[in-house]
């Protein structure tokens, strides 16, 4: 019996399970920082907020910031040059039969925080 995939409603638990498994290798790779792009070698300062993985288990997208969101268009791309070595860990270390190909992004989840907190703090609610 064939299985029909449910409503688009977000990700599946292995899908949330994995790119949570994906995101703590990231991190391990990025603080260790054994990186040929001299961009990276502050890479411990590089948060991944969230990984999420695609259906088929085999692409990635790892959402990341640096500290303060300071130079991310350099970051980006030496990140994504460099995504072969994330590539190398995550299959020495999971159990996955598919290694991912990872493609790192910009997080801007902080920036919607701040803009949202913005415009709350702007709402003025009148006394009774």
């Amino acid at each position: 019996m064939k299985r029909t995939p449910h409503n688009n409603t977000g990700p599946s638990q292995r899908q949330l399970r994995v790119g949570e498994q994906l995101r703590h290798i990231i991190a391990q790779v990025m603080s260790r920082g054994h990186f040929h792009n001299e961009i990276l070698i502050d890479a411990g300062r590089i948060t991944v907020a969230e990984v999420r993985v695609s259906p088929d288990l085999k692409h990635a997208k790892a959402y990341v910031m640096s500290l303060g969101g300071l130079d991310m268009d350099t970051i980006l791309p030496a990140l994504n040059e460099e995504a072969y070595q994330f590539q190398k860990e995550i299959n020495s270390q999971s159990s996955l039969k598919f290694t991912p190909k990872v493609r790192f992004v910009r997080d801007e989840s902080f920036e919607e925080a701040a803009k949202i907190d913005e415009l709350l703090r702007g709402v003025h609610i009148p006394e009774d």
